[in-house]
């Protein structure tokens, strides 16, 4: 998210009125050169006399301002309002497969136990049905490769060992008596550090709140205890959901230690790609899925916005905050998202979005028309060769590629609108001065970009919203006759999709010449997961890019 510091003066507004506020018992006059001095950040050009006019509204407001920061606002209070991210002509497609899981393969215990680290979830949970292994066994097993590998991978914030062995022990006893839950049952996985567990710490990833427990469960904890998952860790995130850097260090990519896994799902991606868990919760913003899933050669489903509960979870952005599953393939992912999607009044956007997910992988990938961004494929750039590759082998397995062309709308110049949210969400830290205690303090960092993020207006905030009606709208018009479209990974159609709230797969299809992994994005329909998991699944079906994992020689 270093990126986005450039749009921050160029593409919002800087509305100084917060910062003439002052500490002392009596604030300092707003005179008519205070007031034509902030107007200049702000591109405006009101006369003296009309400025004069409102120095007595801009005291009120200050007056507001200094009235309200009295109220302790915790960041899990969430604004009165509520982004939609539905089309106002959006109608739903027809259904699509037939919601059920194809049937396993038979699969055996190996012979060598360390195999097991590169099983993927389907196949750990044959093994789970079948008796070959318990749920305690599987879970010692991997909170040993947590406890072998962490120290140079430096994934994971919090073991939650004594909660994971009596969950597996739990799910033993269920599975003894014939009380199957279902493909998650006594899988061990690990959750993204911004998740909250009661018992455990959740520290954001960030000095000031390295020490916090909070007393509930996230949502996302919850359903994934109910589908009789087994949590074994809390995984690093970049300090308060940037990048890879947290309060313990870089997270590390098993690719090449020398380099980091991305962010800011850090640590769920770097320990799914390790072999220490089958699979993890991320979350995205802007990119924090799709990045560390390239990074880490796994596979990262970014849900349509407001699919999967939020509650518990550390706000950023409450507009464009999402929750996802990292794992090894599509099929994977779509057993854990299939265990999250759902309503939950605690996240009220669940509730206008459908909460429903059909499983597709019996569907005939022949019978879809995909767009390709073929201007992005077109242009030079590296390991294209890779990206040509997908393309031709969707060719051959029969699929419809169709060029397509996105939304001109510059979507960079309104990314502003998650910095004030997140300026919003950490008030308190920026005002207190505890943001001196975050390791990242350069321009790009966000105690700077909190406090630049203070100067955007209200005004400005409101019409990028607007604005980003617009790109909805296009978008929807645009995917007309589409069953989804791809991209480059880090084309400009990440910023757009994370506005607009479509649903996004990385996709490992290679590697750089250096041997790190490489991903290509899938794209599908707002609410139609199933549909972009089963052509994944086609595509990794006829490949074996999700297969490949990193040797472990340290």
């Amino acid at each position: 998210m270093k990126h986005l510091f450039p749009y921050l003066l160029g593409g919002a507004a800087c509305f100084a009125l917060g910062a003439l506020s002052t500490a002392a018992d009596t604030p300092t006059p707003i005179t008519v050169p205070m007031a034509r001095a902030a107007q200049e950040l702000f591109g405006l050009k009101f006369t003296d006399a009309q400025l004069d006019s409102a120095r007595q509204d801009l005291a009120e407001y200050r007056d507001n301002y200094a009235a309200n920061r009295k109220v302790t606002l915790a960041n899990s209070v969430a604004p009165a309002t509520i982004f939609n991210p539905v089309p106002s002509t959006w109608q739903p497609s027809p259904a699509f497969g037939n919601d059920k899981l194809p049937k396993a393969d038979k699969v055996k215990l190996p012979a060598n136990r360390e195999d097991l680290a590169f099983y993927s979830v389907r196949q750990l949970g044959e093994l789970l049905r079948s008796k070959q292994i318990s749920s305690e066994e599987l879970t010692k097993f991997y909170l040993d490769r947590l406890k072998r590998f962490d120290p140079k991978l430096r994934c994971v914030t919090s073991l939650t060992e004594e909660l994971a062995l009596q969950q597996a022990r739990a799910a033993d006893e269920e599975i003894k008596k014939g009380k199957y839950r279902g493909p998650l049952h006594g899988i061990p996985y690990g959750a993204k550090d911004l998740f909250s567990t009661k018992g455990y710490k959740t520290t954001w990833g960030s000095v000031p709140y390295k020490e916090q427990t909070l007393d509930e469960d996230a949502a996302v904890v919850t359903r994934l205890r109910e589908a009789g998952a087994v949590l074994c860790a809390k995984l690093t995130l970049g300090e308060l959901a940037m990048g890879d850097v947290w309060y313990g260090g870089k997270t590390r990519t098993p690719w090449n230690l020398e380099k980091g896994s991305s962010g800011s799902s850090a640590g769920s991606a770097s320990a799914v790609a390790a072999g220490l868990l089958p699979f993890a919760i991320g979350a995205e913003t802007l990119g924090s899925i799709v990045s560390p899933s390239t990074a880490c050669g796994v596979t990262g489903l970014r849900p349509s916005f407001g699919r999967i509960s939020r509650a518990g979870a550390m706000a950023l952005s409450w507009t464009m905050d999402k929750a996802g599953p990292i794992a090894r393939s599509a099929e994977d992912c779509a057993l854990v998202f299939d265990a999250l999607v759902g309503q939950d009044r605690r996240d009220p956007v669940t509730l206008l979005v459908p909460a429903d997910f059909r499983y597709a992988f019996d569907a005939d990938v022949k019978k879809l028309r995909i767009g390709y961004l073929k201007a992005d494929f077109e242009r030079a750039y590296p390991n294209k060769a890779n990206d040509e590759a997908t393309l031709a082998e969707l060719r051959k397995l029969g699929v419809e590629l169709v060029p397509l062309e996105l939304p001109q709308l510059p979507a960079n110049d309104i990314t502003y609108l998650l910095t004030a949210e997140g300026a919003a969400a950490f008030d308190d830290l920026t005002r207190s001065g505890r943001d001196k205690e975050m390791v990242n303090q350069g321009k790009s960092a966000w105690p700077n970009i909190f406090r630049s993020s203070r100067f955007i207006p209200a005004v400005e905030y409101i019409q990028a919203q607007r604005y980003r009606t617009l790109l909805i709208e296009d978008m929807y018009k645009r995917l007309q006759g589409l069953d989804g479209y791809m991209a480059p990974s880090f084309s400009r159609n990440l910023v757009l999709t994370n506005l607009t709230g479509h649903p996004a797969v990385a996709v490992p299809n290679g590697f750089t010449k250096e041997g790190l992994p490489q991903t290509i994005t899938f794209m599908g329909q707002l609410f139609e997961e199933g549909k972009l998991l089963a052509l994944v699944k086609a595509y990794q079906d006829a490949t074996t890019f999700d297969e490949q994992h990193p040797k472990l020689n340290f």
